[in-house]
């Protein structure tokens, strides 16, 4: 399975769109880089931010309050012509499944990681839910990604 650690700066070629310091846009992986170029120049798309907000949440972990810092948040016209908005993770598909690996040091990480994914994005529903917003997580298949 490839792996996705391409980072860096990104430059808006609609920097009003940006909600947020348009000089510190961070992408964590080429699939960020990818809807961050997507936010930025799609006609319904109103305004977007990148890791500009946290949402609180409770670790299973450590049972202490930690701050989750969503992908996107976004706010854009809809197929019915309503103004909506998104908050959005982007993952890769295989990191919203419960682990399934034989090796149990890796079982054990990828377990925690696991749970504390499952308590940022229950907390992120709640969130959204309390805003009348939609919670959503993107994965390779919903970006087009292959492999």
């Amino acid at each position: 399975m490839a792996r996705n650690y391409y980072q860096g700066y990104f430059k808006p070629r609609n920097p009003k769109k940006y909600m947020g310091d348009v000089n510190n846009i961070i992408y964590r992986s080429g699939w960020e880089l990818k809807m961050l170029k997507y936010l930025d120049s799609h006609p319904d798309v109103i305004s977007y931010a990148s890791e500009e907000f946290f949402i609180p949440y409770l670790s299973p972990v450590d049972n202490k309050l930690h701050k989750y810092y969503p992908d996107m948040l976004v706010r854009r016209k809809n197929k019915q012509g309503i103004i909506e908005t998104l908050v959005v993770e982007i993952k890769p598909k295989h990191q919203t499944q419960a682990p399934k690996t034989k090796n149990k040091q890796k079982l054990l990480y990828e377990s925690a990681t696991f749970a504390i994914n499952q308590a940022k994005w229950k907390a992120a529903e709640n969130f959204c839910a309390d805003r009348k917003w939609k919670f959503v997580i993107l994965t390779e298949d919903q970006l087009d990604i292959k492999y």
